[in-house]
């Protein structure tokens, strides 16, 4: 029977009889740990699943001078079923805070009075993009409408980054000027 080294090293080289060898060997223990961990059988047998494709995986980096290879399986399968555990928390608090926050503006339809004033507003916002050179206009739009960075923009159009930041701080120096307080 081959030490724990030469086991992993044949799993590395894609031995299918070795993987099976290491299952048959850790595979029980293995999904005991994880089901201990784990609110459902279902999420335990996808963590195993997942724990001995990564024992696949990674093989080659099998230390026995850290501990043997039933250790090994443990720490990966006790490693992954925690992620999980942390993953459905968080997806539980996501759910969660959800269910108890107001819905977000964009559900909850404008009055008469907030759709006019957002009208009057849009109207203004073009206007004074209009009035911008078009150098200066397509940097803003770049970044506003379609959240490119200035360094995106400058490999966008091919201008130099410096041009590009000049350009967006001309544009928005005149903007401020032509949509600041009435």
């Amino acid at each position: 029977m081959p030490d724990d080294r030469d086991l992993l090293q044949q799993v590395a080289l894609g031995s299918g009889a070795a993987m099976r060898g290491v299952y048959s060997r850790c595979g029980a223990k293995a999904f005991a740990v994880v089901l201990r961990v784990l609110p459902t059988r279902a999420d335990a047998e996808e963590v195993l699943q997942e724990s001995f494709l990564e024992v696949w995986r990674r093989a080659r980096d099998f230390d026995p001078e850290r501990g043997g290879l039933e250790t090994w399986v443990m720490t990966i399968a006790r490693t992954r079923a925690i992620d999980r555990l942390r993953s459905l928390g968080t997806a539980a608090r996501v759910a969660e805070g959800a269910t108890h926050q107001p819905p977000p503006l964009s559900a909850t339809p404008p009055s008469p009075d907030d759709a006019t004033a957002w009208g009057e507003d849009r109207a203004r916002v073009r206007a004074a993009l209009r009035t911008l050179p078009a150098e200066q206009r397509a940097v803003v739009e770049l970044a506003y409408f379609e959240g490119l960075s200035q360094r995106e923009i400058s490999a966008r159009t091919g201008d130099p980054l410096g041009t590009v930041k000049t350009r967006a701080r001309l544009a928005l120096e005149k903007l401020a000027e032509l949509l600041g307080p009435k």
